[in-house]
């Protein structure tokens, strides 16, 4: 199913898969060179670049290194001998062409690797990319209470914190989530995708004019589909294989981040470029842990940001200084231990929008999480012990009742269990030994 909006642009239903009329219908399997959106010089060069690094290759192979049909590779194939670049050679055991360069096509194939070492799927065009990526947006669909509620699950929140963090979402405003260390903030964070739910089509690389910016990255995204590139070969079925169905990516950054992680990054070895943080978590969300402990500055990172978090676009620029847009269609969220007001003044606050505080729990939320552990490590804990844990620790010692308190100090126990071989129950003894590890 889809739904419509008023401007007749198809989006897609949040909290399930892309079936396949969806991908066909946002990102249709082109049949001719021009379909393919990008210079047909691109895709020669493309084309002699995998011949060059791979010796001999069949038609069907070629499909499958360059994500495109049969019939193109076929048209470049033959303009490729008539130009004396490619030829023939033996056939393999089930009667399949293979292809190799002439000596006139290696030296051109050198060429265009020294031009650019990129050697994946055909890139799609720009103008594609940024129409597909603006179907796709998470925001195209509301969040429930009920939708948000069911995706977090598995965490124990209390509900005043939903009824703020569901409308964030739901804003095209970046969100502060603020508050003590240990409060569950990067935790929450790291499950939000969870409440998404649905795939979406990420390019594996996509062009400005015959230069190629690899977007895809496996480690951030998760393919969900299975389909096997022969497929290809089949001009009619499928979506276009240049784009790759994967979960709503979570992009998680910390103390690590550059201003350069930012900015499309060139690779004067490989020859080749990168996207930039911001274009890999596009349809999904870009989580900034630990703000106030990067490399830049939570001020230089504002004000990198100001149009893409108010207009939802962002500029980029390549090593010619050729300058292109592209959309920033994505859940932007910033997380500190910090005072907010000890990162950015004022104006950069308002900017933000949504500012979420976490604090210690209640007691009934801390007992459900610490119950909820011990479940998980297989520890046995009597209300005895428990009422111990909250009169002679927490506040005997003036302990707030933080989230992480329960898992790090029933991990310990566990620790304490499996070392000297006891049973897996809860003591005073380990309460005792657990606390004093843990708190300095």
């Amino acid at each position: 199913m889809q739904k419509s909006n008023m401007d007749g642009v198809t989006h897609l239903h949040r909290g399930r898969q892309l079936v396949d009329d969806d991908v066909i219908t946002i990102a249709p399997r082109p049949k001719t060179i021009a379909d393919t959106g990008v210079a047909e010089s691109v895709l020669y060069e493309l084309m002699l670049k995998h011949l060059l690094g791979n010796g001999v290759l069949t038609k069907a192979e070629l499909v499958a290194k360059m994500g495109i049909t049969g019939g193109i590779i076929q048209q470049l194939l033959d303009s490729a001998k008539k130009q004396a670049w490619v030829e023939n050679r033996q056939t393999t055991n089930d009667g399949q062409m293979r292809y190799a360069l002439s000596h006139h096509g290696e030296e051109y194939g050198k060429q265009a690797s020294a031009k650019s070492g990129y050697r994946g799927l055909t890139p799609v065009p720009l103008s594609q990319y940024t129409e597909v990526c603006k179907k796709q947006s998470s925001r195209n669909n509301s969040i429930t209470f009920e939708m948000l509620k069911e995706g977090l699950s598995a965490l124990v929140l209390p509900q005043q914190l939903l009824h703020k963090i569901g409308p964030a979402l739901n804003s095209s405003r970046p969100v502060l989530i603020y508050g003590p260390p240990g409060t569950g903030k990067s935790y929450l964070c790291r499950n939000l995708n969870h409440t998404l739910g649905d795939s979406v089509l990420i390019p594996y690389a996509i062009s400005i004019g015959n230069e190629v910016i690899q977007v895809y990255d496996p480690q951030l995204h998760h393919r969900v589909d299975k389909e096997e590139v022969e497929n290809s070969l089949d001009l009619v079925k499928g979506h276009d294989p240049r784009w790759i169905k994967c979960k709503r990516p979570l992009r998680i950054t910390g103390g690590e981040l550059t201003a350069e992680m930012l900015e499309v990054q060139f690779d004067s070895h490989s020859r080749t470029y990168m996207a930039p943080i911001q274009l890999k978590a596009n349809n999904g969300i870009l989580l900034l842990d630990d703000l106030g402990r990067q490399r830049i500055s939570a001020k230089q990172l504002f004000n990198r940001w100001i149009i893409p978090m108010e207009e939802r676009r962002d500029f980029l620029a390549l090593q010619s200084g050729e300058h292109f847009e592209i959309p920033f269609e994505l859940i932007l969220l910033f997380s500190t231990n910090l005072n907010p007001k000890e990162l950015v003044d004022d104006a950069f606050l308002r900017r933000l929008g949504y500012k979420i505080h976490f604090d210690a729990l209640a007691e009934p939320l801390y007992r459900e999480i610490w119950y909820q552990e011990c479940r998980e490590k297989g520890l046995s804990c009597s209300e005895e012990m428990y009422q111990h844990l909250l009169v002679h620790y927490h506040q005997l010692h003036q302990k707030p009742l933080i989230p992480c308190y329960p898992r790090d100090l029933l991990g310990i126990m566990s620790d304490q269990i499996s070392f000297l071989e006891l049973e897996p129950e809860v003591t005073k003894e380990l309460m005792a030994e657990a606390w004093s590890i843990y708190f300095v």
